[in-house]
């Protein structure tokens, strides 16, 4: 086949391939675990979220064969990035794993609330960090030299890669098809949408021509500069009305313990929704109304997105 017969879809991830790159596209649960194998050492970078570790553990062993898994990678440390590190560190003992600096602490005595895998009601397995991904400093993974890039906004501590003779760029949640991650800091009451447009700058400044998102589909090509317009109107919609990008962000949150337990009964999921006061706090800032309304109106949201379902009782995945 030639370049001209592959479709858009098709053609970044074949040229991935060629590099030894082997993208696993996971979905929304799971963050995509990018796997790099044409150096000496292999190289995993982000692991999913733990109820896929058994999972992203198969993936990785399908792929290397009798092969070891040397290093393991997070481009930030939210539990669908980093919940596969302890299964992975399980599996292979000998194998590093490198974060971004500005938790670094957190993870070294295990704060889960700091970490936000507590307030946000999702599972992280506890592991330990060998190195750091520090922005400035290039590394070397799948025998490709990397710039590590700090990509603030999302996550005011995640970084990016960005591989720049073969203009390939690891944008994490910092940049998808159709978006971005939340913007947690906004949640806080911090800055974070300065950031994203810093960060978007960033991006667009890189000319990089293949996009491996944190989730979703690779792309590549004019297709970059489409995610890169729509990140910026998506930016600019919730800058000029910041209470639909907090409902946008409870909708998300709901969506990913969805997605994590399939089904549930409304009242565990009420449960759930009440025991955080993160998930109260940012529903206090625009609404009056009492929280399990909050939550019933969430869910109404979400069912008629199609994004869930209710059989009675019941709240199902969709």
């Amino acid at each position: 086949m030639s370049v001209a017969d592959e479709s858009p879809d098709t053609f970044p991830v074949e040229r991935l391939r060629t590099l030894g790159i082997t993208v696993f596209e996971r979905g929304w649960l799971s963050s995509n675990n990018i796997l790099l194998t044409g150096g000496p050492e292999a190289a995993l970078v982000d692991t999913g979220y733990a109820t896929h570790a058994d999972l992203t553990v198969e993936l990785v062993r399908q792929a290397l064969g009798a092969r070891p898994l040397a290093r393991i990678l997070n481009t930030h440390l939210h539990s669908d990035h980093c919940g596969g590190n302890a299964a992975l560190k399980a599996a292979w003992p000998q194998s590093r794993i490198a974060i971004p600096p500005g938790l670094a602490h957190a993870v070294r005595k295990w704060d889960a609330i700091e970490l936000s895998h507590a307030p946000t009601g999702q599972q992280c397995p506890r592991f330990a960090a060998d190195e750091l991904l520090t922005p400035g400093s290039p590394i070397e993974l799948g025998g490709l030299t990397w710039e590590v890039l700090a990509a603030q906004g999302h996550d005011p501590h995640a970084v990016i890669l960005y591989q720049p003779e073969h203009r390939i760029l690891i944008s994490a949640d910092a940049l998808w098809a159709n978006g971005f991650g939340v913007v947690f800091p906004e949640l806080e009451g911090e800055s974070g949408f300065d950031e994203v447009r810093a960060t978007l700058d960033l991006i667009a400044g890189l000319d990089a021509d293949i996009v491996i998102p944190g989730h979703g589909a690779v792309f590549g090509g004019q297709a970059v500069q489409t995610a890169l317009r729509l990140a910026r109107s998506r930016l600019a919609q919730f800058e000029a009305d910041p209470a639909r990008h907090r409902r946008h962000a409870l909708k998300v949150l709901v969506k990913f313990k969805l997605l994590e337990w399939q089904r549930c009964h409304q009242d565990a999921l009420s449960e759930w929704f009440l025991a955080s006061d993160y998930f109260c706090r940012i529903a206090k800032t625009d609404s009056a109304a009492p929280m399990r309304q909050v939550l019933d109106d969430l869910l109404s949201d979400l069912q008629r997105s199609g994004a869930l379902r209710r059989e009675g009782d019941l709240v199902v995945n969709a």
